[in-house]
């Protein structure tokens, strides 16, 4: 009876025997840079190769390997849309529009005023010197109405004071003050009071020492008159 060998094999009867070694795994390293064709022929009954097995290769093989499974998945990438910075441009450019805009408007009621402003005090600078040159030559036109008083002027005199009453109406000034005006104390100074008169009924200019002169309204010079006043009351 033959003893069977440790391990279950019965070994042959005759001839010499011939051991063949079956390795037991794959040599160091030839996991890593085995190629997958060459991982697939030695799986058996073409069962896919361990995806274990790539990872060796690294974090930027994962993330590439992660990338590419999302493209060929139909996976879309998000991206920043490109749209939002012209967008805001184009409401930069309205607001710095408007800010424009509201610039020249102030700009152009302030020059609108400062035009009126400049206008006024022109028209006043020019009622100043028409005044200050007019004021002395009422006292010539007095000179005048008093020599008309006494007596007809004569021709040559009659032409001058003519002349000269003419070239002041024309700078705009003019007479005032009338026997039987009521009295106004802002065109009228008052020298005296002449007593009463029954026929007025309110004071009233009843002799004129000096007539008024004033350019548009305002007053040159106050008419210098003498007054009375109407009754004060019924008389016994």
């Amino acid at each position: 009876m033959t003893q069977e060998p440790h391990g279950g094999a019965q070994a042959p009867s005759d001839g010499p025997v011939e051991t063949t070694e079956v390795p037991t795994g794959p040599p160091a390293g030839a996991g890593a840079a085995a190629s997958p064709d060459a991982a697939q022929a030695a799986a058996p009954d073409g069962e896919a190769p361990d995806r274990a097995a790539g990872t060796d290769a690294g974090p930027d093989a994962d993330a590439g390997t992660a990338v590419g499974e999302a493209a060929e998945d139909g996976a879309e990438v998000e991206a920043e849309p490109e749209a939002e910075p012209e967008v805001d441009e184009l409401t930069a450019a309205r607001i710095a529009v408007a800010e424009r805009t509201a610039d020249l408007q102030r700009l152009q009621a302030e020059f609108l005023n400062y035009k009126r402003r400049v206008e006024r005090d022109r028209e006043l600078i020019r009622e100043n010197s028409t005044y200050a040159v007019l004021a002395p030559i009422t006292e010539v036109l007095d000179t005048i109405d008093r020599a008309r008083e006494h007596a007809p002027l004569e021709d040559g005199f009659r032409a001058v004071a003519d002349q000269l009453e003419r070239i002041v109406a024309g700078l705009g000034l003019s007479k005032f003050g009338e026997v039987g005006d009521p009295f106004d104390p802002t065109i009228h100074e008052a020298l005296s009071h002449i007593g009463e008169d029954p026929e007025v009924q309110v004071t009233t200019c009843k002799v004129i020492a000096k007539a008024g002169y004033r350019i548009n309204d305002r007053v040159v010079r106050a008419a210098q008159v003498l007054v009375v006043d109407p009754p004060s009351g019924p008389t016994e």
